[in-house]
């Protein structure tokens, strides 16, 4: 299985679009207590984003991704001591995100507040290009049953501008145990069979390391030990498929590799805080 994917899949990404349209200056635009991520392509045109003390200047192909909570302005006004722009409307695409990026993920500490990709790195992703070009155009034209391939789009949209973020993270621990070659067979014999009954023993001889070795390697890359790591992962699929299918909880225990529910239960309360049987009534409310 490919790891990056798999943790990827196991985000849970959702988005949509709440605004494409051109704006004729002088225009000023606050962005206040968002709860959810955001992002804001220029289409067409030059603006100012203005985050606390920092200003920046997006021009035609730049792309700001926000997180959750980040207060922010877009203005057609120049701030004092910088040139203006000129007197050309501005075509902006706007749009909300979020993905399930807890304690359980490898990736949740690697997400800038913050994010800028301007438009010479879009340009060597052609069909994220196109993609937002697509995604322009559905939200304008408003046709029947536009709104579903709208929120599809942006969730694809947002899976790869997540790659593109991962990429940039050259230092991240993560991306360095996937390329290890042994530490990535390790991960992937994981990702592939969670209900086997792994041990650091059993690892470490699949992959032709000595134990020591092994758990010393994958708790240096992966910043886990390589019990916290499996459980995570268990518990993980475990609440995909609690809220995603109807299986039975003890089911689900024995599928994510726990010989009974009263140990599944234990563990997943320590990571997610409820029990399974509350973490899917909440999850049904929502």
């Amino acid at each position: 299985m490919e790891v990056l994917s798999d943790v990827l899949n196991s985000l849970r990404v959702s988005g949509s679009v709440y605004f494409c349209n051109h704006i004729e200056p002088p225009w000023t635009i606050d962005f206040l207590q968002k709860k959810t991520a955001c992002f804001h392509l220029v289409r067409r045109g030059a603006c100012w984003v203005k985050i606390g003390d920092k200003i920046e200047q997006l021009f035609t192909g730049d792309l700001i991704f926000l997180g959750p909570g980040t207060d922010h302005t877009l203005t057609s006004e120049a701030p004092e001591g910088q040139m203006s722009i000129s007197g050309e409307s501005t075509l902006l695409l706007c749009g909300t995100c979020s993905f399930e990026q807890d304690i359980l993920s490898p990736l949740k500490d690697m997400f800038q507040q913050t994010t800028i990709v301007r438009e010479d790195e879009l340009d060597k992703h052609p069909w994220l290009k196109s993609t937002f070009s697509q995604l322009s155009s559905e939200y304008m034209a408003q046709n029947i049953g536009n709104e579903i391939i709208v929120n599809k789009l942006t969730e694809v949209v947002l899976v790869e501008l997540i790659r593109i973020n991962f990429g940039r993270q050259k230092q991240h621990s993560f991306l360095h145990a996937l390329k290890d070659k042994r530490i990535k067979k390790a991960l992937e014999l994981m990702h592939e069979s969670p209900q086997e009954q792994w041990t650091i023993d059993t690892l470490a001889s699949r992959i032709g390391m000595s134990r020591a070795a092994f758990a010393k390697k994958f708790t240096l890359l992966v910043e886990q030990t390589v019990f916290n790591y499996l459980s995570n992962l268990r518990i993980q699929k475990a609440k995909k498929m609690i809220t995603t299918t109807t299986l039975f909880i003890d089911d689900i225990a024995l599928s994510v590799g726990y010989e009974s529910e009263r140990a599944f239960t234990k563990t997943f309360s320590k990571y997610v805080g409820s029990t399974p049987k509350q973490y899917r009534k909440s999850q049904s409310k929502l």
